[in-house]
């Protein structure tokens, strides 16, 4: 799969948008409805089968069936969040702070459990 001419990673905060304005929506109308009508464990059953889709389709190395199954785990997980009443705000804010620290050194500062 070619990059192709420069997409606006905003994508994603469109389809937050229209994830959210989907609760509540009749489950007849809409899969994203269907989904929140559910509820969160096949919501969360959902992005777990997309996931393994996506580790499979990288494993046989096929980058336009990984850019697939990347695209319906993104939308599983932004409809998760949703439901959970995560904005994807807040995980950018996440991802920013973050950025340039070293992976090394973000997981030691965790809390142990």
């Amino acid at each position: 799969m070619s990059a192709g001419p420069q997409i606006d990673a905003r994508v994603l905060d469109r389809l937050a948008a229209v994830i959210r304005s989907r609760q509540g929506a009749d489950p007849a109308s809409s899969y994203t409805a269907k989904l929140f009508a559910r509820g969160r464990p096949k919501i969360a059953q959902k992005l777990g089968e997309e996931a393994v889709e996506t580790v499979i389709e990288a494993m046989r190395g096929d980058a336009d069936a990984i850019a697939a199954e990347s695209a319906d785990l993104l939308y599983h997980l932004l409809v998760l969040w949703a439901d959970a009443g995560v904005a994807p705000e807040t995980v950018w804010a996440v991802l920013e702070a973050r950025e340039g620290v070293s992976g090394i050194a973000e997981k030691a500062a965790r809390p142990t459990e």
